[in-house]
């Protein structure tokens, strides 16, 4: 049997928090970290080498583009996967998003006996 996915889910919002990780330890049977902000998301992934993050766009003091920026630059987390969180559905916000290297892009309000499959969909792990 293969070693579980290590999921990172950095959202500055507590419940996203709590439905995602409930979501995807449950239902993905996933290892899930997590993190409140951009800042405490770059240290972790750093320390903790997750398989992916599941990545809020918009946070207060360092975003998730800036984020993803920030992981990007440094050799201990540039190849991570990472894939947006977004409430903006806009053709021309997910191609932005898609251009700054994301491996995908989920929606919220998403659906949390969806979540675990959708990640997997996304990131080609089924």
């Amino acid at each position: 049997m293969s070693e579980r996915k290590r999921i990172l889910i950095v959202d500055d919002e507590d419940d996203i928090r709590e439905v995602a990780q409930v979501s995807l330890e449950l239902v993905g049977q996933y290892e899930v970290l997590t993190a409140s902000s951009g800042r405490d998301g770059v240290a972790r992934a750093r320390t903790a080498q997750p398989d992916a993050i599941l990545l809020d766009v918009m946070m207060p003091d360092l975003d998730g583009p800036g984020t993803l920026a920030q992981l990007r630059a440094d050799p201990a987390t540039r190849d991570i996967p990472v894939v947006f969180l977004t409430a903006k559905t806009q053709q021309a916000e997910r191609a932005r998003l898609a251009e700054l290297g994301a491996a995908g892009i989920l929606v919220k309000p998403f659906d949390p006996l969806k979540l675990p499959a959708e990640i997997a969909t996304t990131l080609r792990w089924v």
